[in-house]
């Protein structure tokens, strides 16, 4: 379905000898842990470690911009969805950041993205229930008492709905943004912070304890074909442990080129229901800038779609820039697993095979 609507470095960060988790981690979670290796290194793709380098990208600059806007919105409605149910879940973030960022800083005001995001909806008077709730949920933080000061991640977004029983696990490579996480949830026994690489961290963290909940897989994408074949080679023996779980993937268009033979390819990871959820704010035929953005979902809800569809085509009308947004919400696989929507299939010969489930 299409919808057409009208780096500076911080001052001072502590060693992370100093700090404290969070919360320690569950015993079983930190066997697991252990037996997957503790060494803080990125794989490459052709499976040989490759050392850590400084992290150009700072999402200080881009927080609450229209990505991050589409991206919290199908959040709260995957966490609404796993609240239908009173049995705990957990929340796994492989790319968790800082967890909180200022608005009125230096990052912030040197881009202003999020005058195009979060700041559109400030004034806005009439939006959907689910729309109205999380820009509430942003607006109305102690953070916010006087004008919107601070954007909320993904963790600090998500731990603020955890219910009594519910567990987040967040994962965080780069000490300087695992110190500021490590700060933010201090005390907080149902937070869990793990500074190591989050694709290899998810080989311990699933299945969880709970046995139901997300994981979030929001990577910097600072070498975006590389990185697609990173979150693939991370959920194929995710999924194998954890058939059941709920795994969201935001991605950035900026050429649809780069974006389609990654979605072809997770229409063969042998799930049953993939949901596609996009917001275009220019054409996606530039690779100079980010002209979109979107969340795919492996083993999306029931009526997910039906959830998302008010609350994203009026984003498309809020946040639309010189010319009018576009808003793509569609199935890529249904329930018996068959494909709905899959934009220019590769030949069978470059397709791989579609895996046996029992």
């Amino acid at each position: 379905m299409i919808l057409r609507a009208g780096g500076r470095p911080e001052p001072h960060v502590r060693p992370v000898a100093t700090l404290q988790q969070a919360e320690p981690a569950p015993a079983h979670v930190q066997e697991r842990l252990r037996s997957t290796g503790g060494a803080r290194h990125r794989p490459s793709i052709l499976g040989v470690p490759t050392p850590v380098t400084a992290m150009n990208y700072r999402h200080a600059y881009h927080a609450g911009n229209f990505a991050d806007v589409l991206k919290h919105v199908v959040l709260l409605a995957l966490i609404e969805s796993l609240q239908a149910k009173p049995t705990p879940f957990c929340y796994i973030d492989t790319h968790a950041g800082s967890g909180n960022y200022p608005l009125d800083g230096f990052e912030a005001g040197k881009t202003g993205e999020f005058k195009d995001g979060i700041a559109r909806l400030h004034p806005a008077e009439k939006l959907p229930p689910l729309l109205r709730r999380w820009r509430d949920g942003i607006l109305g933080s102690a953070d916010n008492a006087q004008g919107l000061k601070r954007y909320p991640g993904s963790p600090l977004q998500v731990a603020r709905l955890l219910r009594p029983g519910d567990s987040a696990q967040l994962c965080e490579l780069h000490t300087e943004e695992a110190c500021k996480l490590r700060d933010l949830f201090r005390g907080n026994h149902q937070v869990h912070v793990h500074e190591r690489n989050g694709y290899e961290a998810l080989k311990a963290l699933v299945p969880p304890q709970e046995k139901r909940g997300l994981v979030l897989i929001d990577p910097p994408y600072e070498a975006q074909d590389a990185e697609y074949k990173l979150i693939e080679q991370a959920l194929k023996p995710a999924l194998q442990r954890w058939p059941t779980g709920v795994y969201a993937v935001w991605y950035p268009i900026k050429l649809r080129s780069q974006v389609q033979p990654f979605l072809r390819r997770l229409q063969y990871s042998g799930v049953k229901r993939i949901l596609r959820a996009e917001l275009l704010v220019h054409p996606d035929d530039s690779p100079l800038r980010l002209n979109g953005s979107g969340m795919v979902i492996l083993n999306a809800p029931w009526k997910l779609d039906d959830a998302l569809r008010e609350p994203l085509r009026v984003l498309a009308g809020l946040l639309a820039h010189e010319r009018p947004a576009t808003v793509k919400l569609d199935w890529l696989l249904d329930e018996a697993g068959s494909q709905l929507n899959t934009p220019s299939p590769l030949p069978a010969s470059r397709l791989p095979p579609r895996p046996n489930r029992r």
